[in-house]
């Protein structure tokens, strides 16, 4: 069993990533505490507590907010389990939390996306979401994948990207919806009701040397780049994105992240 790495980005904000020893994508997923309920972005990949003990992380990161938190007296304290988007190695902990009480699991499709949130006019409208004295808005996104999403968290100022914008190979499967994704990030940011501090996404796949990417199934990776990204690396995204014609293999190199098309 490989415990996962914990950082506390603020008192209600935790960052946990799954280890490389369990999986070789080591996605990051973050935790978000609000007065009546709590938001986990994506779940990992796997669905094996044992090899990565994600349940009992939460419980206990759960259990420790609460006890320094204790004007919340709503028990038990609700759960929603949400994804940045549908990929295998950021849903395959859902099934850990079936069955949970107070908890309610987003489902993965545009569908699913678009009902729980209540987008009217997805993917252009932003959509915010109430944890209780914390506004997380829901931006559609995609492009990666068909029921991206970003989050923009109010308090802490970042804006969690999934796989949509990170130091690592950019995927692009639509290429126009992913530009109109850039564009619309571009929009929110520069409008945000709170500054936009920076991008967390969910993965690194760069090292410390600019455009040199880790290879797929990589474990040991000693040269990482920072997981947080600027948010002027938006239009380097998009600047990036100028020449391409979305014909499968075609690919950019940047120094904090490479642009591939890829169907």
């Amino acid at each position: 069993m490989t415990d996962p790495q914990i950082t506390w980005l603020d008192p209600d904000t935790v960052q946990l990533r799954q280890p490389k020893s369990s999986h070789w994508e080591a996605p990051f997923l973050f935790l978000l505490f609000g007065r009546e309920r709590s938001l986990l972005l994506d779940s990992g990949a796997t669905s094996d507590e044992k090899v990565f003990p994600l349940r009992a992380a939460v419980e206990a990161l759960t259990a420790e907010w609460l006890r320094r938190n204790p004007a919340v007296y709503t028990r038990p304290y609700p759960l929603v389990v949400a994804h940045t988007h549908a990929h295998g190695d950021h849903i395959a902990g859902d099934a850990l939390f079936a069955g949970r009480r107070a908890t309610t699991i987003v489902g993965t499709s545009p569908a699913e996306v678009i009902g729980f949130f209540g987008f009217r006019r997805w993917p252009d409208e932003t959509v915010p979401f109430l944890l209780g004295r914390r506004v997380v808005d829901v931006i559609g996104g995609p492009g990666h994948e068909p029921s991206a999403v970003a989050f923009f968290d109010r308090q802490t100022g970042i804006m969690f990207t999934g796989d949509t914008v990170l130091p690592a190979r950019l995927y692009v499967r639509d290429l126009g919806q992913y530009r109109a994704t850039i564009d619309r990030l571009i929009r929110f940011r520069d409008g945000a009701p709170t500054p936009v501090r920076e991008l967390r996404g969910a993965h690194i796949e760069m090292s410390t040397v600019p455009g040199h990417d880790y290879p797929a199934g990589t474990v040991d990776q000693p040269d990482e780049a920072p997981l947080p990204l600027p948010p002027r690396i938006l239009e380097k995204v998009r600047d990036a994105l100028a020449g391409l014609r979305g014909e499968p293999g075609e690919r950019v190199a940047r120094k904090r992240f490479i642009v591939v098309v890829d169907r």
